[in-house]
C-alpha cells in the first residue's frame, strides 16, 4: 500500500531520487517560486499602472521571453564549455538586477531593460539545469531507475510547487505594490544564489575545449532536430498566452481577482495529475500523445472563441486553463526527451538552447501579433472572436507536423 501511494505521490518520487538529479528538480521549484511572484501581475502593472496599451504589453512580454528562450543557445553553448555551476550562479545575479530595475521602472524603456534582463538570466541558468538532467535522466534510464520523460515530468510538477507558490504570495505582496513584489522576487533570487553556491557540484563542461562554432554547426545541421523545435515552439508561444491573453480576457469580464487562483489552480493540476499524464502518454504511444496534447491546447482556445460573443463569465477562462495546462503536462516531457534523443545524448545545452530559442521567437513574433489582434479586437467590439480562432490554429498544425515526425521515427520517444 505505501509502495503505491509513492507511485502517486510525484513529489515522494523525487526525494527518492539520487543527490544530484534531485537537486537539479529541486532547483526548479525554487526558480519559480521568485518567477511567478512577479510575472502573472506584470501584465496588469504595465497597462493599469503605467498606462500602455495591449500592443506595447505584448511587445514587452515578447521581448522578455525572447531575451529568455531566444538567448538559450548561448546559455547552452556556456553550459557545454564551463559546466553547470558557474553559468547557473552568473544567471542569478542578472535575475536579482532584473528585478530591482523592474521594480523601479517608471517608463517603457525602463520597463523594457528590467524585462529583459529578467529574461537573459533565464537563459543562463535554464539550460544549464535542463541539459545536466537530461544527462542524469539518460543515465539513470540506462540504469533501469527512471524514464528520462518521467524525470521530466517530476521537473515540471517541482516547478509548479513554485507556480503555486508564487501567485499566491504574489497576490499578498500586491497590497503593498508592484515594487515591493518584485524587490521581495529580488531577494528569493539572493537565496537561491547561496543554495547552489554550496550545493550544486562544480563539474567541468562535458565540451570543455571545444570550439563553439562545432557545437553550433552539429546542431544546424540536424534538421530532424530543428523540425522538432519548429513545431514544438507553438508550445511556449501557447503557454505564454497565460501571461497575455488571460490577463486580458479576466480584465475584460471584470475578474482579475481570479488570476492568480487560476495559475495555482494550474499548477495544483500538474502536481496531482502526472501520473494521470503520464498514462496518457504510454497508452497513446509517441504518435497520437503529442497530437493529442497539441490538439488539447488548441481547444483551449477554441472554447474561448466559442463563448466570448455570448458571454461575459469566468467559466471560458477556467476552461482555457484546465485545457491548455493539460496539453502541455502531456507534450512537455516527450518534447524534452526527443530532442535529447535527436541530439544523440551530446551538446544538450546547445541543442536544448535551440529548442528553447525557436520557441522564444516565436514567442516574440506571436505575442506582438497578438497584442496587435487584441488592440483591433477591442476597438471594433468587445466580443470579437478573431485572435483567439488564430491562437487555436497554431497548435494544430503542431499536432500534425509532431504525429507525421514520430511515424517517421520509431522510438524516438518512450
Amino acid at each position: 500500500m505505501a509502495g503505491a501511494v509513492r507511485r502517486w505521490m510525484i513529489l515522494a518520487e523525487i526525494m527518492h531520487l539520487p543527490a544530484v538529479p534531485r537537486l537539479l528538480v529541486l532547483t526548479q521549484l525554487a526558480f519559480n517560486v521568485g518567477f511567478y511572484l512577479v510575472l502573472p501581475f506584470l501584465a496588469g502593472h504595465l497597462a493599469e499602472d503605467l498606462g500602455l496599451a495591449a500592443a506595447t504589453v505584448g511587445l514587452v512580454l515578447g521581448l522578455r521571453t525572447f531575451s529568455q528562450q531566444g538567448l538559450f543557445l548561448i546559455g547552452g553553448v556556456l553550459a557545454d564549455r564551463f559546466g553547470a555551476r558557474p553559468v547557473v550562479l552568473t544567471g542569478c545575479v542578472v535575475r536579482v538586477a532584473g528585478f530591482v530595475v523592474l521594480g523601479l521602472a517608471g517608463n517603457l524603456p525602463q520597463v523594457l531593460t528590467g524585462a529583459v534582463l529578467t529574461g537573459v538570466a533565464a537563459a543562463l541558468f535554464s539550460p544549464a539545469v535542463e541539459s545536466a538532467l537530461a544527462r542524469e535522466g539518460g543515465r539513470l534510464e540506462t540504469a533501469g531507475r527512471v524514464r528520462r520523460t518521467d524525470l521530466f515530468a517530476m521537473f515540471s510538477a517541482a516547478g509548479e510547487v513554485g507556480a503555486v507558490t508564487g501567485p499566491l504570495l504574489g497576490t499578498l505582496l500586491l497590497a503593498a505594490g508592484f515594487r515591493s513584489t518584485c524587490l521581495a522576487a529580488a531577494v528569493v533570487f539572493v537565496a537561491i544564489w547561496f543554495m547552489h553556491w554550496r550545493l550544486l557540484p562544480a563539474e567541468p563542461g562535458a565540451h570543455a575545449g571545444e570550439p563553439v562554432r562545432d557545437g553550433l554547426r552539429e546542431v544546424f545541421a540536424n534538421r530532424r532536430f530543428l523540425a522538432l523545435a519548429a513545431a514544438a515552439s507553438a508550445g511556449l508561444l501557447a503557454y505564454n498566452q497565460l501571461y497575455l491573453a488571460l490577463p486580458l480576457e479576466l480584465a475584460r469580464v471584470g475578474a482579475t481577482w481570479a488570476l492568480g487562483w487560476l495559475f495555482a489552480a494550474a499548477s495544483i493540476m500538474v502536481i496531482a495529475g502526472q501520473p494521470v499524464a503520464r498514462a496518457v502518454r504510454d497508452r497513446l504511444g509517441p504518435r497520437w500523445a503529442p497530437a493529442t496534447g497539441y490538439t488539447l491546447i488548441a481547444a483551449a482556445f477554441a472554447v474561448v472563441a466559442a463563448a466570448r460573443p455570448g458571454t461575459a463569465a469566468v467559466w471560458p477562462s477556467v476552461a482555457l486553463v484546465v485545457l491548455l495546462t493539460a496539453g502541455q503536462m502531456i507534450t512537455s516531457p516527450l518534447v524534452r526527451d526527443s530532442a535529447a534523443r535527436l541530439a544523440g545524448e551530446r551538446r544538450l545545452g546547445a541543442y536544448f538552447g535551440v529548442l528553447s530559442a525557436a520557441g522564444g521567437i516565436a514567442v516574440l513574433v506571436g505575442s506582438a501579433v497578438t497584442g496587435r489582434l487584441f488592440d483591433t479586437a477591442a476597438a471594433t467590439g468587445p466580443g470579437t472572436a478573431l485572435p483567439w480562432l488564430i491562437l487555436a490554429v497554431v497548435p494544430l498544425l503542431s499536432a500534425v507536423a509532431l504525429s507525421r515526425m514520430a511515424v517517421r521515427e520509431p522510438g524516438l520517444t518512450r
